[in-house]
């Protein structure tokens, strides 16, 4: 009897299950179609479920996905979505404040969460054995979280949003263009014309009432979709949502938005000014089309044809005429609407209303002209390239999945997709053109440096700050909190993981060519795609041979992205535009880089072209005309440029004069000065060589099908050419505050930091310096961003770190802070780095640090860019793949009193500089009752105040 009562109760709970959730859909992939496989279900309470099953890699992602953006959102209520998101990282009922973030780490995972107008999601990355905790935590935020909301959070993550639109938006460059074209573009009360961040003015009004309000209507199950992704089994995953998700209530019903589209009767001239840039702006923005609608397409393409490439209308009219130093036109679509912008960065001296008539009459000359083949051709290459190049993770699958669900019900979208892209003719990009753009109204925004500037016309349109919203409201009345009950097991107890999956570091092969250069290659076959990079060690370090000329290195680097002997630099772009590749090259501190990618069927045309860029650069004056002035211009824009003051004026501190570090990879105005072509030349025939070179490839080829195709590099003549010596850094004087004054800044950049005498190594010091950092400034559950973000409100985004290479590099703390905390916020610095070095880690942060980067190899591995970077290093520092191994060694060993001996030996006590960039009325006299001397600096780290200690020269 007994058993056949427990036969019965088996058969209930299975039909019980059956009831619970139904299968949809079933979508699979044969031969090479362009398909994601899915499973996709829907529970008894509404929520879709959506399983793609991928054991290429030991990773679980998982994506749930509200349809809830600011467009839900009311008129002086803006923001919420975004703000909500941030309260969602908060602790709900089983877990604690600041838990989420710390569980999802110590796993071995990555996580985030984004807003954007029209939906909200939150998503981990973790090794496939902690699938379960991951889903126990989204559940308990989706059916546990108003009771665990205290006031004191809600405060807190106001701040910091307020915070991040100080850092993202109103001390960044340009960073109020889209809340200003909004604004004007949409009608009164529309949705989209306001900004996903909000206005300060409206999360200022926020109160926690609307908090629980927007959860309590948005965020129900029957809104929502769960996919997961990886290296999983779509039985035991139903099983496990089941469990988790499926007692929790149904929300209100939620019906799909639908507004007309927006019109504007006539031209409507705005104007804003940012003392934060130094090049005007001037943008044309037309309302157009919501995503998926027949034309979006054809105004993609539209886009494109006018604003991306050489060969496009804006770059010749003005770049390649150097009266511009950058324009542009792209084309977001979202669920309700799109907006098709032009932009042009004029350099200063021109005027605003001559840019308007040239933009204006390229309009004109389109027309005229009319699309071409290879238009078409090469704007179908690359949407074909750039959506496999989106399945290279399992996060850009789940992404692609949930954002075809969440925005049109069905998953199995994305061979569509594409196919309307390359269904594109010539008549629909002009039928498209002269509907919605020429001859149009827009909104056209004159972005102004200063009062000083012109803008294009005088305003003729203001937002509207008040009157009646023709858009309907919210019914936020008579909703109540039901939270699951008498369940059958206990929530509070996070679920126990198994036993880490067997992460494999990648096979690879290695060789080297007789001329010098170092090559090691994996296959990776997921994606039909090739990946090579070519490093050249050296890079800026080359410039140190004539400091009065840095930033030679980078020029050299961009002269090799122009004409080559065969082809023009537009010429050369199309003919990697019509095939879906790229080929770049740059330089950076240690380095110049070549980086080409394509997909595999087109290699054999991409290494043409390698070889004609790498071996046959044209130099022509023209061309360095041209890219000599926008480099010159860039570094004069980055003086006004807050975070970018920061670090040039970082490294001249902690390097000193006498160093080529001191100096950015860019240059300074009076290095690039001197710069000739014949400089270019010299440069490139004495530092490109084979000797320097690290070859790294990683792709769907293996090594007997792709050396044979690199004969050019096997026979590149050799140079031998050695690597210069660097002195050391300036020796670090006592501690003292410099001071950038940067006037009505409503943020302040800070560093805080000092030189260590560390050099790169795999195993020893600098990875044990790593693991001791972790827990104070290297994760997000730091002890510095804990205390500046999450407990005080003052930041986005505060950390700390070692920056060492075969050079030694620094330690250096940082954070952009509200203007008022900014000398609260150095106290708090200085205190976190003394207490860890004074007291040392905790048991519990030992724990958490050995837990977090123990598990870290499982996500270390699988894209392309993952695997060229692991191979890299080795190659670059001569390691064998068995430094993995000893690296999780030292992890599981390294004893707390080993990393505290660490902290005193390398967190400085005495000698740190701390550089504050930010509004000098508001912070010097703070700053200067902190107790150290304060020696107040320009833009470029010259010393203003004469009777300070001066910078080195």
């Amino acid at each position: 009897m007994k058993k056949l009562l427990l036969i019965c109760l088996a058969i209930s709970m299975a039909l019980t299950s059956q009831s619970q959730t139904k299968l949809i859909e079933k979508v699979t992939k044969t031969g090479d179609e362009l398909v994601i496989p899915y499973e996709k279900y829907e529970l008894a309470n509404g929520l879709t479920l959506i399983i793609h099953e991928d054991h290429s890699d030991p990773l679980a992602h998982v994506d749930v996905t509200y349809h809830v953006g600011s467009a839900r959102e009311e008129l002086n209520k803006s923001g919420f979505a975004h703000f909500f998101e941030h309260m969602m990282f908060q602790g709900s009922d089983h877990v604690a404040d600041e838990e989420h973030f710390k569980i999802v780490t110590e796993s071995g995972g990555t996580l985030n969460g984004t807003t954007n107008r029209d939906r909200t999601n939150y998503f981990e990355t973790v090794p496939s054995n902690q699938l379960e905790t991951m889903l126990w935590l989204e559940a308990d935020r989706m059916g546990f979280f108003l009771d665990a909301v205290t006031t004191k959070k809600f405060e807190v993550q106001r701040a910091t949003v307020k915070n991040e639109k100080g850092q993202g938006v109103l001390n960044a460059p340009y960073g109020m263009w889209n809340e200003k074209t909004i604004a004007a573009v949409y009608p009164y009360g529309h949705p989209y014309s306001w900004s996903t961040i909000g206005l300060l003015e409206d999360l200022d009004r926020a109160n926690l009432e609307d908090l629980k309000n927007f959860f309590l209507r948005w965020y129900g199950p029957n809104n929502a979709s769960l996919t997961v992704g990886g290296d999983v089994d779509p039985k035991k995953v139903i099983t496990l949502v089941e469990k988790y998700f499926g007692s929790i209530p149904r929300g209100p019903e939620v019906a799909k938005m639908k507004l007309d589209a927006p019109v504007i009767p006539a031209d409507r001239y705005i104007s804003h000014i940012d003392n934060n840039i130094r090049f005007p702006a001037l943008m044309f923005t037309y309302p157009t089309v919501p995503n998926m609608h027949p034309d979006e397409a054809a105004l993609d393409c539209l886009s494109e044809i006018l604003g991306t490439g050489q060969s496009s209308y804006f770059f010749k009219k003005f770049v390649l005429t150097q009266k511009a130093i950058q324009a542009s036109v792209f084309h977001p679509a979202a669920e309700l609407s799109g907006e098709f912008t032009m932009f042009v960065l004029p350099y200063p001296g021109q005027t605003l209303a001559d840019f308007e008539t040239a933009m204006r009459q390229i309009l004109d000359e389109f027309a005229k002209n009319g699309v071409s083949e290879d238009d078409l051709k090469k704007f179908k290459a690359n949407q074909e390239s750039n959506t496999i190049n989106g399945l290279a993770s399992v996060s850009g699958k789940v992404s692609q999945l949930s954002r075809y669900q969440y925005a049109f019900g069905n998953p199995n979208l994305i061979k569509k997709d594409l196919q309307r892209y390359l269904d594109i003719t010539a008549d629909d990009v002009m039928r498209v053109f002269n509907k919605y753009i020429y001859n149009k109204p827009g909104v056209i925004l004159s972005y102004l440096p200063n009062a000083e500037t012109a803008p294009a016309k005088p305003d003729n349109f203001e937002k509207p700050t008040s009157g009646v919203s023709a858009f309907p409201k919210t019914d936020y009345t008579g909703l109540t909190y039901k939270k699951p009950t008498n369940e059958p097991f206990d929530r509070s107890k996070r679920p126990v993981s198994g036993p880490s999956p067997l992460v494999k570091v990648p096979e690879f092969w290695e060789t080297k060519f007789d001329n010098g250069i170092k090559v090691i290659g994996t296959k990776s076959n997921e994606i039909p795609t090739v990946a090579i990079q070519l490093t050249l060690v050296g890079g800026h370090k080359f410039d140190a041979a004539d400091p009065k000329k840095s930033g030679l290195a980078q020029i050299t680097a961009s002269m090799m992205d122009e004409s080559t002997q065969n082809y023009s630099a537009e010429a050369m772009q199309e003919e990697l535009r019509k095939i879906g590749s790229s080929i770049n090259i740059y330089a950076n501190r240690t380095s110049t880089v070549v980086s080409i990618n394509t997909l595999k069927k087109n290699l054999d045309k991409t290494l043409q072209l390698a070889e004609e860029k790498l071996l046959r650069p044209g130099f022509q004056q023209i061309d360095f005309d041209r890219v000599i002035k926008q480099q010159m211009e860039g570094i004069k824009a980055s003086q006004q440029d807050p975070s970018a003051i920061a670090g040039q004026v970082f490294d001249r501190l902690l390097y000193g004069d006498e160093h080529i570090y001191s100096v950015p990879t860019s240059g300074i105005e009076e290095t690039v000065a001197n710069i000739t072509l014949d400089d270019v030349k010299a440069f490139y025939n004495k530092y490109y060589s084979p000797n320097l070179g690290e070859l790294v490839i990683v792709g769907d080829v293996d090594q007997k099908e792709i050396l044979p195709k690199l004969g050019f590099l096997k026979s590149w003549p050799n140079k031998k050419v050695a690597l210069p010596t660097l002195p050391p850094a300036r020796p670090g004087d006592k501690t003292k505050i410099y001071l950038v004054d940067k006037p009505n800044a409503p943020q302040s950049q800070i560093r805080v930091g000092y030189m260590t005498d560390l050099k790169y190594d795999a195993t020893g010091d600098y990875f044990k310096s790593y693991l001791m950092n972790y827990p104070l400034g290297g994760a997000f559950n730091s002890r510095i961003n804990l205390n500046l973000r999450e407990d005080k409100g003052w930041t986005y985004g505060a950390g700390a770190y070692f920056s060492s290479t075969e050079d030694p590099g620094p330690y250096q703390a940082y954070a952009g802070v509200l203007a008022t905390a900014t000398d609260s916020a150095v106290v708090e610095f200085m205190k976190e780095i003394t207490d860890y070095r004074e007291k040392g880690i905790t048991d519990d942060e030992l724990a958490f640090m050995r837990n977090s980067v123990g598990q870290r190899d499982a996500r270390s591995y699988e894209t392309p860019g993952q695997k060229a970077g692991f191979l890299r290093t080795i190659a670059h520092y001569n390691l064998d793949k068995s430094y993995v191994d000893q690296q999780t060694k030292i992890i599981n060993t390294i004893s707390k009193d080993e990393i505290n001996k660490l902290a005193k030996k390398y967190l400085d006590d005495d000698s740190i500089y701390i550089l504050v960039v930010g509004d000098g009325a508001t912070n010097r006299e703070k700053l200067e009752q902190l107790g150290y001397e304060v020696v107040e600096l320009d833009a470029k780290g010259d010393v203003i105040d004469k009777n300070s200690i001066k910078v080195d020269k």
